[in-house]
């Protein structure tokens, strides 16, 4: 499915459908999308180089299989769902994904509908204002931070507990003593120019809750204003905690004036430790840079003694920066969900690729930079070194949980939406009522967020009922999940699809990264659309 529509189109006017209704169903095709050509060509290429670079060495397992595995995301060939309508016997099949959690933008677009509905339904507050609060870390720090879970968790805790305890501290002063605020962090590992780049993503409510005296409803009172001041005391606060944490933990170390970050990711992977290096810097051969690197500065060495601010509570200080301009009123349905989107969002749309006539790749970006870059442009092989680092190791959690949303606050029961009619009574028996039953999942009638189908998720973001058969009307039933290869192929001749499994272009030979790439101007005009075919 795609990714690329933050708001769902079930909601907006029906004008915007020819005659009114959703368009008809399409099998996703991913081998006609540039990304998906991009990758194919190249792959076995960014393999070879990356073995000849250091002496046979590959990159890790986890990078090879998001790679490997977007090849055959959406094919047929992989395996498929086999569903016919009750009533006229039409067909309709299925593509297995990948499940990848890097960059594909089909399953990152599934995740994010999913997350995005678990976290509007059962954990956001209501009918109260968010605000996106949103930090970056020097370019030092970025490859470092980028594959160690203990200092990219321990960033994200010191950041979230910063903007919580500036919450209650200047909603004492506004008359609310005692409030508690609460919001989630969402990590994402590269820029727009797809370079690497962990950042943290928070979503904070506007405000705090007074517990009530008798145990009951907490009071929200919203904050009244937020100054270009107070967010720079936020970054000031927050920079000050991360780089004293950083030194504490032996990653900075500050000597005779001088600040310096150790990395232990080139002894235990130089391969991942190169090209994570070279896509935070755009060097080859993840080029071009977008602009200089930002050093890191501490007070008393070298330091800068104030920040700068660059826009309306949008702060940079010392490599750090700070942005505080989006929020989302507590009326306004639509934009509080295009904001849990936005943070949950692909790192790559594919209708942002281009390749152009001397073979390089055209990255557009949905907002020009300060400097005027509207595109970049870049060999085949610098993209796919962007790509391996934005593919995140196992076992690490992207989204946290803090405050009063978070699961040990006693305040959270009290404060995330309520439960359905359904859901409340089963939750909440009466009295010498039989113990409620599990539904036929498994799960308990308490458990709140919860797996949703691919169905569940196009007919909440797109308004496509999947399940509907566009010849009669009637329902799509499941009639089998074709796994194995003989089956599959046996199938796929039978309807007239082609049985070749999408196939890697043979490695290219040294040498490999020759171009170092340009930036687009803002008037750069954009090349002829490539037929893509990426509907539900």
């Amino acid at each position: 499915m795609s990714a690329s529509l933050p708001i769902p189109l079930a909601k907006q006017p029906a004008s915007i459908w020819p005659g009114g209704r959703p368009p008809a169903y399409a099998r996703r095709r991913p081998e006609l999308s540039t990304l998906h050509k991009v990758v194919r060509e190249n792959l076995a290429t960014l393999y070879a180089a990356t073995e000849a670079g250091f002496d046979g060495t590959p990159l890790p397992r986890f990078v090879r299989q998001e790679l490997d595995g977007y090849v055959g995301c959406g094919s047929l060939n992989r395996g498929f769902a086999h569903l016919r309508c009750e009533g006229c016997s039409d067909s309709r099949l299925v593509a297995f994904s990948c499940h990848g959690r890097g960059f594909c933008p089909s399953c990152f677009g599934r995740r994010m509908a999913q997350t995005s509905a678990n976290l509007l339904d059962h954990v956001l507050p209501a009918n109260v204002p968010l605000r996106q609060w949103v930090v970056t870390l020097p370019h030092a720090l970025r490859a470092r931070i980028a594959y160690d879970g203990v200092l990219l968790g321990a960033v994200v805790r010191l950041f979230a507990d910063t903007v919580l305890g500036w919450y209650r501290r200047r909603m004492q002063i506004a008359g609310a003593p005692g409030g508690r605020g609460g919001g989630i962090t969402v990590v994402q590992r590269v820029s727009s120019d797809l370079r690497c780049n962990p950042h943290v993503h928070g979503i904070f409510v506007d405000g705090v809750f007074v517990p009530a005296a008798d145990g009951g409803k907490p009071t929200f009172h919203a904050l009244p204003h937020l100054s270009d001041t107070a967010v720079a005391d936020v970054l000031q606060i927050s920079r000050t905690r991360i780089l004293k944490f950083l030194i504490r933990r032996g990653v900075v170390d500050v000597a005779d004036d001088m600040v310096t970050v150790t990395d232990d990711l080139a002894d235990r992977d130089p391969v991942l430790a190169a090209l994570a290096s070279a896509s935070v810097y755009g060097l080859p051969p993840a080029g071009p840079a977008r602009r200089k690197p930002t050093l890191i500065a501490l007070r008393g060495h070298g330091g800068h003694a104030e920040p700068t601010i660059k826009s309306p509570l949008c702060v940079d200080h010392a490599g750090f920066g700070l942005h505080a301009a989006t929020v989302a009123r507590a009326d306004d349905a639509r934009g509080r969900q295009a904001l849990v989107k936005y943070v949950l969002r692909p790192p790559v749309a594919n209708e942002r690729l281009q390749i152009t006539p001397d073979g390089n790749v055209r990255l557009l970006l949905k907002k020009a930079f300060r400097d005027g870059t509207a595109a970049i442009e870049m060999q085949p092989l610098a993209l796919l070194t962007r790509l391996a680092t934005a593919v995140p190791p196992p076992k690490r959690h992207v989204v946290g949980y803090f405050g009063v949303l978070s699961s040990a606050s006693r305040l959270r029961p009290l404060v995330v939406p309520p439960l359905p009619a359904s859901a409340e009574a089963a939750a909440h028996p009466p009295p010498h009522a039989p113990p409620p039953s599990a539904e036929p999942d498994g799960r308990k009638p308490t458990h709140r967020c919860r797996y949703r189908p691919l169905l569940e998720l196009l007919r909440r973001t797109f308004g496509d009922d999947l399940a509907a058969c566009q010849r009669c009307g009637g329902r799509m039933r499941l009639v089998a999940l074709v796994q194995d290869q003989q089956s599959i192929d046996r199938f796929l001749r039978g309807i007239g699809e082609s049985t070749d499994f999408p196939s890697l272009a043979p490695a290219r030979g040294p040498p490999y990264f020759t171009v170092q790439g340009s930036r687009g101007a803002k008037n750069t005009a954009p090349l002829a659309p490539e037929p893509i075919d990426e509907s539900p």
